[in-house]
């Protein structure tokens, strides 16, 4: 593993253990070229998914751009970081179960907005205006209003 400070690809393990609920394994290294640590996870990816885009483009999918959207929604709520990391991990195990290489974003962000509901209803909210494009506070207002309902 390359140093990520110096470069240097001697690196050392000084430490591993379970993680996300064994779904992952922690690995804490040591660079011996500038003294530097870090920490790298190994996780199993069952296939390489590629994410059709809404206006068609394919790309790689990408946990960590995932991760970074279920913790936007989820910043300054009570949600802890080994949950969220489960919340990502489960989201990226469905997606690789149900499809067979490809996938599209509007099918992820309906998984997203699923698992936000059942963790989080600030969050789910957050999450929805982003994915659906919220212009105005009426659109608030209506996806409240179908939360209310049972609907949304």
């Amino acid at each position: 593993m390359r140093c990520p400070f110096c470069g240097s690809e001697d690196t050392q393990v000084k430490d591993s253990r379970p993680a996300e609920d064994g779904a992952a394994i922690r690995r804490r290294r040591f660079c011996p070229a500038c003294g530097n640590r870090f920490t790298t996870f190994e996780r199993v990816v069952l296939r390489e998914l590629v994410v059709v885009k809404s206006d068609g483009r394919r790309a790689p999918f990408d946990r960590d751009k995932l991760s970074r959207s279920v913790r936007v929604a989820l910043r300054k709520r009570p949600v802890d970081e080994e949950r969220i990391e489960r919340i990502v991990s489960g989201i990226q195990r469905r997606l690789e179960m149900e499809s067979d290489t490809e996938t599209t974003s509007r099918r992820i962000g309906e998984i997203v907005m699923t698992a936000l509901r059942e963790v989080d209803e600030v969050a789910y909210v957050r999450f929805a205006s982003v994915y659906r494009n919220f212009g105005a506070a009426s659109d608030f207002r209506d996806f409240l209003g179908e939360i209310e309902d049972g609907s949304g």
